[in-house]
């Protein structure tokens, strides 16, 4: 066992140990009880998590967990890694004080946030201007995870999540495929079949003392139907600061790809490192170019912020008088920059000013205020809030493998940290008692609703969707809750 199988969603922290079905009653039922518009962000709910009713009749979800976040100030992470030097990363075991009460399928499910871009690329006749949107679609689908440094719960072997949003338009499978190593494979369809969205994630990680890198592995594919289009990507590297000591913070980094195997054309996008002063942190720029590799528009903006588009000349003009006034203003490194290079710490940079809007360019996407509580509710935005809401009835019509019936997950959401650890533990060790049962019998463990097989567009291995989930026949799911 090496020490990424485990670690594989520490981008916020450290590990602990085609289908054709119509849209049934029981997906009508599920879209009712999952009816937030992440639009209105700033709304104030319940805090005991009760569902609130529109003066339309329409059910909206919580604006607020049930309990505030614990606090992490009387944890050290370095008090724990001093123990382990010398060990595999995965034998590190943390408290959950510095999990988040999601699931790694729930977060992955956060790609959703803006799917009206997905909507907008559907829309467009332009494949300029649909590759404009899946680019903004692939960058907005990372922004949730801005200020994000609680981990999520590594989904057990077999578990699965699923969301449907009737006033979206969509439904969203997940289930974790593989434990060793850890895979998560998701696949999201249009309720009006106008796209199909879907991959499988399992991240490398990268110890480097002070911070932990979680370089993306697996592809993600993005097909318009209408459009016969099929675009791919892999999400650009994570990496979390701080993890020894000093205040956690992420950062983004690494080109991205993204190839319309239809059209030959191509957007490459940089998410560039902070560097030395901060002056790069969280900004992006690239540009789209078509099979000749003529550039047909350059992109620009921040992934927790905004996006951008212009044309090519336009923006090498701005470029040039921009650096024309930089030149008559250089700094000279200050001693305090200096010295931070030699401090325990990674102190994160300063942000700096906004994304300077560059006249004649078209926005593409921007970011949904979070709610004004965010901070006391692990920095979730208004979509995350929703995620693991379970109200009644609802597991009746669930998977019982379902994230949303974890008790540790629950107990954290609802503040009881004693009972979630305890939960976790238990959960874990009935895992790995189940994993050591078939290893005995020589049983090989099946994945329910996805299968390995080949990306049809990169030939690289992917997970597919075996399809039926939606029928709602969950008689021979595992227990593993």
């Amino acid at each position: 066992m090496n020490s990424e199988e485990e670690f594989y969603d520490a981008v916020t922290g450290f590990d602990s140990d085609n289908s054709s079905g119509d849209f049934s009653e029981a997906n009508h039922k599920v879209a009712e009880m999952l009816d937030l518009d992440p639009h209105q962000s700033n709304r104030t709910g319940k805090h005991n998590g009760e569902t609130e009713i529109q003066e339309n009749g329409i059910k909206r979800h919580r604006t607020s967990l049930p309990a505030p976040m614990f606090s992490r100030s009387d944890f050290s992470v370095w008090s724990i890694l001093k123990k382990c030097i010398g060990l595999e990363l995965s034998k590190i075991t943390m408290p959950i004080v510095f999990n988040e009460p999601l699931s790694f399928l729930q977060r992955i499910t956060e790609y959703m946030e803006h799917i009206y871009l997905i909507n907008k690329a559907c829309s467009h006749a332009d494949p300029l201007e649909r590759m404009q949107a899946v680019a903004a679609f692939a960058v907005s689908a990372v922004a949730s995870q801005w200020e994000r440094t609680g981990k999520p719960f590594n989904p057990l072997l077999g578990e699965t999540y699923e969301l449907t949003r009737e006033d979206l338009g969509f439904r969203f499978i997940s289930e974790q495929v593989s434990h060793h190593p850890p895979i998560s494979a998701f696949y999201s369809e249009g309720l009006n079949k106008d796209f199909i969205f879907h991959g499988s994630i399992y991240p490398k990680l990268k110890f480097w003392g002070k911070s932990i890198e979680a370089e993306p592995r697996g592809t993600i594919t993005l097909e318009l139907l209408k459009h016969n289009e099929a675009y791919t990507w892999t999400n650009p590297t994570c990496c979390v600061h701080n993890v020894i000591i000093g205040k956690l913070w992420l950062e983004q980094y690494g080109m991205v790809e993204i190839v319309n195997h239809s059209t030959g054309d191509k957007c490459v996008l940089n998410f560039k490192p902070c560097g030395l002063f901060g002056k790069e942190l969280h900004r992006v720029e690239g540009y789209i170019q078509d099979k000749n590799r003529k550039k047909l528009c350059v992109i620009y903006g921040k992934w927790t912020e905004c996006l951008w588009c212009t044309d090519p000349t336009t923006y090498e003009t701005y470029k040039k008088n921009e650096k024309r006034g930089g030149e008559q203003k250089k700094l000279k490194p200050s001693e305090d920059v200096i010295k931070s290079e030699n401090d325990e710490a990674d102190d994160m940079p300063e942000v700096q000013d906004t994304v300077q809007f560059i006249p004649g360019s078209k926005l593409l996407w921007r970011i949904n205020c979070r709610p004004p509580n965010s901070s006391q509710m692990y920095n979730f935005t208004s979509f995350a809030v929703s995620l693991n809401e379970l109200e009644k009835g609802m597991e009746a019509i669930l998977a019982p493998t379902d994230c949303r019936l974890r008790p540790d997950i629950r107990n954290m959401e609802n503040g009881n940290m004693d009972v979630a650890s305890k939960e976790k533990e238990r959960l874990e060790e009935k895992q790995r008692a189940a994993r050591k049962e078939r290893a005995k019998d020589e049983v090989e463990w099946h994945t329910r609703w996805f299968h390995q097989g080949t990306n049809p567009y990169t030939g690289t291995s992917d997970w597919l969707y075996s399809g039926g989930y939606f029928d709602r026949n969950f008689s021979d799911c595992p227990d593993i809750y």
